[in-house]
């Protein structure tokens, strides 16, 4: 599909600002468009303004917009919170909606230390689980997020080496059982595949060994799928994909369909931990908001009618095909990973990596940098996105990568 590029290129020294956003396509107060390949940090699942949850928002919003929470809450939350529990791989699930992915994560996190009475927490480096208190003291991605609130952060946080390659699998695993030999340790937050850290997909046997070290140690498994689930990686969620299924589950991104709304996930027997600690909740205002629990529904409810789920895992690999072999021989390219539709092209340098997104967006495709070092160019599209516009930007890769490792 032939894709023109912006007719009046933008001035790399300022950010684009959004007008508009249609399906794939961002178009800038200038009148640019351009091919979104960021899809709001991986968020606009169905693409921009798509009906069903355009449709689902306007109904809302002349029924209720906002109710009381978790004290007298809307009948679109009592929806909601059915949707999401059906996504655990197990019945019987219960819900705490929550208002971003950080925000998932504490109440996972809060989750764990309740249920296991335990205040440790095993991370893994290159891992981003967002930058609240609790997630912060998990990062891995970068120490310098941490380091000026160290001394307000969780001190029983240990962290393991993620693993890349098969070759980096017994030095992952070997740190993860010596971490929680301590026995402090009640929960282990691990993301199926890094997202922010660079798109990296740790080797089959990762995951279930990970899984089956925290159980022996009496430690809750935290899935943190705020990224990798709800289709993006190729299966509603990466960590059925990988075979585990994990004590708590963390929702967010997407979930609401382009409106900010998360969820923390466990079995009926880990959340009984909330009611038998008295006098303990977790909640906010605008908890399970209306608008965001309706078009929450409809996002649920398109992902399963659309199969977009499946749809990513064929798109995605028919797109990491077409990437490597217009990239192969290109120099400044090191790797290439990826999961469904979540990609990344790791790059020799990271001004190597901020030279060619600023390139890709004078070409018209917007797309963000990512990796722990900022090396690795994150493809994140909505999962509707045609193949075409994936097999345009492999092809204006090539040449603008090429152009870069000259």
């Amino acid at each position: 599909m032939a894709f023109e590029p912006p007719s009046d290129p933008p001035d790399l020294d300022a950010p684009i600002v959004y007008a508009a956003a249609f399906g794939s396509n961002v178009i800038d107060v200038d009148g640019n468009r351009f091919v979104d390949l960021a899809a709001g940090f991986g968020a606009i699942l169905l693409g921009h303004g798509a009906q069903r949850t355009a449709r689902a928002l306007e109904m809302q919003s002349r029924r209720c917009w906002m109710a009381l929470g978790d004290v007298f809450p809307a009948d679109a939350k009592v929806a909601m919170l059915e949707r999401v529990a059906s996504l655990f791989p197990k019945p019987g699930a219960r819900v705490l909606l929550c208002q971003s992915g950080s925000d998932a994560v504490t109440a996972a996190l809060k989750t764990a230390r309740l249920a296991s009475g335990r205040p440790g927490i095993l991370a893994f480096e290159g891992a981003y689980h967002g930058l609240g208190y609790a997630p912060l003291s998990a990062c891995g991605y970068r120490a310098s997020f941490r380091a000026p609130f160290s001394a307000q952060l969780n001190p029983h946080v240990r962290f393991a080496p993620f693993p890349a390659a098969p070759s980096d699998l017994d030095a992952a695993l070997t740190a993860a059982r010596h971490h929680l030999a301590s026995g402090d340790i009640g929960a282990v937050i691990v993301e199926p595949v890094l997202g922010r850290g660079g798109c990296v997909v740790p080797p089959d046997p990762f995951l279930p060994a990970l899984a089956n070290l925290a159980h022996d140690a009496g430690a809750l498994l935290v899935a943190d799928e705020i990224w990798t689930g709800l289709g993006r990686c190729g299966a509603m969620l990466a960590c059925s994909k990988a075979g585990i299924v994990p004590d708590i589950l963390c929702l967010g991104k997407g979930l609401g369909g382009g409106l900010p709304i998360s969820a923390c996930v466990a079995p009926d027997d880990i959340m009984q931990a909330w009611r038998n600690t008295p006098g303990v909740v977790h909640t906010s205002t605008f908890q399970g908001n209306a608008l965001a629990c309706a078009t929450g529904v409809a996002l649920i409810d398109a992902l399963r009618s659309g199969r977009l789920d499946e749809k990513a895992a064929q798109t995605g690999q028919a797109f990491l095909e077409v990437l490597h072999n217009a990239l192969d021989g290109v120099r400044c390219v090191s790797h290439i990973s990826g999961a469904g539709l979540m990609i990344g092209v790791r790059l020799s340098s990271p001004a190597i990596a901020a030279e060619a997104r600023r390139s890709f967006l004078r070409h018209g495709y917007l797309l963000l940098t990512g990796g722990s070092d900022g090396t690795v160019l994150t493809i994140t599209p909505p999962l509707t996105i045609p193949l075409a516009l994936l097999e345009g930007f492999a092809d204006c890769a090539a040449r603008v990568l090429h152009d870069l490792s000259e």
